[in-house]
């Protein structure tokens, strides 16, 4: 796990604890496995990466797909 500064951060990501967008230059959490590959990284919204244990599961949604 890493924090990334906002001036580190250069792309979009998708944060995978809300299915929202990360847009550049907001700090946020970086995420992989200890033996994963760099393809396994994942950027999370500090916020998400701080409640990640106590998420329930739940359907997983098109990129498009409305809120409600």
């Amino acid at each position: 796990m890493r924090r990334l500064s906002g001036g580190a951060a250069a792309k979009h990501y998708r944060c995978p604890g809300c299915e929202q967008m990360i847009p550049p230059g907001l700090p946020h959490v970086v995420a992989w496995p200890r033996y994963g590959d760099v393809d396994d990284r994942r950027h999370w919204h500090a916020p998400c990466w701080a409640a990640r244990d106590r998420r329930s599961p739940r359907t997983r949604r098109s990129r498009d797909a409305p809120r409600y």
